[in-house]
């Protein structure tokens, strides 16, 4: 089997749909152009995840820009994670030449330069809406595994938050975490020995460590409020789908940072959205570029519950899409949960690269007209072996795809056009503006310097009883309830709330 005409049967057989799909590109053969050989990706299996990947200079970035422009287009919104600052153009329409006129042409689709609806977003101080969340937000158990601690220090983690819901001391920063560890084991140590047993100063101090690490790879931008509601992902404009793209180019050297917002939001996803299962499309699409940022200094806590949540967050009609240069860099146990696959030309220059392409061929299903890892060194940029999965969740047959050119602009926005872009947003006076409220960290200093102020007073009082001549039994007495009160107990204190967390760990709801 080895025509053209077999092969256009084939592909046509294979991406057949009857529902909505869009088209990536048409079926290459003999480094040709097969016309009607159209590789036609489902809107309904687009929650099944995926992976796009390729050397550097290939094009795997420009795929990923057509597929976010084609789920705009069909009125599904996106979230873009830009690492390297070249998504923004999805912003202002593209621009023609006479390749794109030819490659459209081939391909058999009409190109209309379009600019799509774009909310640009960052975690840092980059322009655009500020995303935050709240240290009560992640929970003891998604904080722990972020800091990567050992189960005595999870344990004394989950106190930490026990003692703040009840004695509502809101974790709001990680100046909140860092003031309520340094409490537990000096001002508020026998209080806490008595309710919830000792609490060792080595294993706090070594909490305390691995904040003040996170904090310089410039978390503490990340952590506070006011937070962001992972519902205003899910907007259109004028009937397109919202790309959110969040801009990360300031981020490339702390992939724990990168790991912890990533992580974060795909948790905040799974807990806020309501269970759909297999819908015609997607609710929304998560692109993770440079994705091997996340898993390259992941602990195995880490990559467990990345594997968990992409397990489980289809069923709420999301997809996640990981872009990297090689398959190998991501994880067996998350690579088998993506349903489509677009493979770009990879680059055999040692023995090493050679072995990591035959590493790669062996993830993609075997071609009667390819021999995969033949193809995955010939390939030109812009083109890419591609497979999916059609409506019945089968694989769909492996394709050489030409693959389509965007419609928006291939570069990134100047800073005269993001500003604009960011004027637009109706999202940026909602979460620009910083609140300061009283948190963890105020209460208790507050506390503190009303105990050492009202000791003061007490110390000079019974140092003017003394001189009068008052009896020492007074003095006795003091230092006796001073012994018991090493700050000024709440009294009569009661319940404010029980957190209710969900199966991520993670606060199930939150107010705006």
């Amino acid at each position: 089997m080895d025509s053209k005409e077999d092969f256009k049967a084939l592909i046509q057989k294979g991406y057949t749909t009857k529902n909505d799909f869009f088209i990536l590109g048409t079926g290459m053969l003999d480094k040709e152009a097969v016309s009607e050989a159209t590789v036609k990706i489902p809107l309904k299996t687009l929650n099944r995840h995926g992976l796009i990947a390729g050397a550097t200079g290939t094009g795997k970035t420009k795929t990923l820009q057509v597929i976010a422009e084609q789920l705009s287009l069909k009125g599904i919104p996106s979230v873009l994670m830009d690492l390297k600052g070249d998504l923004s153009g999805l912003a202002m329409a593209g621009a023609n030449n006479d390749h794109i006129v030819w490659r459209s042409k081939t391909i058999g689709v009409d190109f209309e330069p379009t600019a799509l609806p774009v909310e640009l977003m960052s975690i840092s101080k980059e322009k655009g809406v500020r995303l935050r969340a709240t240290v009560t937000e992640f929970g003891p158990v998604l904080m722990s595994q972020i800091l990567e601690l050992n189960s005595t220090q999870q344990g004394i983690m989950a106190l930490i938050f026990r003692y703040c819901d009840l004695n509502q001391l809101p974790l709001v920063d990680l100046k909140d975490l860092k003031k309520v560890l340094q409490f537990v084991i000096n001002e508020g140590k026998e209080e806490i020995k008595q309710e919830y047993g000792a609490v060792s100063s080595a294993s706090v101090n070594t909490i305390m460590r691995k904040i003040i690490e996170l904090e310089q790879e410039g978390a503490e931008t990340f952590f506070g409020e006011r937070s962001f509601d992972v519902n205003d992902l899910v907007r259109q404009r004028d009937g397109k789908g919202v790309v959110s793209v969040i801009r990360l180019t300031d981020i490339q050297n702390r992939p724990k940072l990168f790991s912890t917002f990533m992580l974060s939001l795909l948790s905040e996803i799974y807990d806020t959205f309501p269970e759909q299962g297999d819908q015609d499309k997607p609710k929304l699409c998560l692109f993770i570029d440079e994705a091997h940022l996340v898993f390259d200094n992941a602990s195995k806590d880490l990559v467990e519950k990345i594997e968990a949540i992409v397990k489980l967050i289809r069923s709420k009609g999301v997809g996640v899409y990981f872009c990297t240069q090689s398959p190998t860099d991501i994880p067996e146990s998350v690579l088998g949960q993506l349903g489509l696959k677009v493979q770009h030309a990879l680059r055999a220059f040692t023995a090493k690269d050679r072995k990591a392409i035959g590493k790669t061929a062996e993830n993609y299903p075997v071609s009667p007209f390819y021999e995969t890892k033949d193809v995955l060194t010939a390939m030109g940029i812009g083109e890419a072996l591609v497979t999916a999965l059609n409506e019945k969740g089968i694989p769909t047959p492996l394709a050489h795809t030409l693959v389509r050119a965007p419609i928006s602009r291939m570069d990134i926005l100047t800073d005269s056009e993001i500003d604009t872009v960011v004027s637009q947003s109706s999202l940026v006076s909602l979460y620009n503006q910083t609140v300061d409220r009283d948190s963890a960290h105020e209460i208790l200093t507050k506390k503190l310097q009303q105990a050492e102020k009202s000791a003061e007073q007490k110390v000079e009082e019974i140092s003017k009883r003394k001189s009068s001549g008052t009896k020492a039994k007074e003095e006795d007495s003091f230092f006796e309830e001073i012994s018991k009160n090493t700050m000024v107990r709440q009294i009569g204190r009661t319940i404010f709330r029980e957190l209710t967390r969900t199966l991520m760990g993670t606060l199930s709801g939150k107010r705006r």
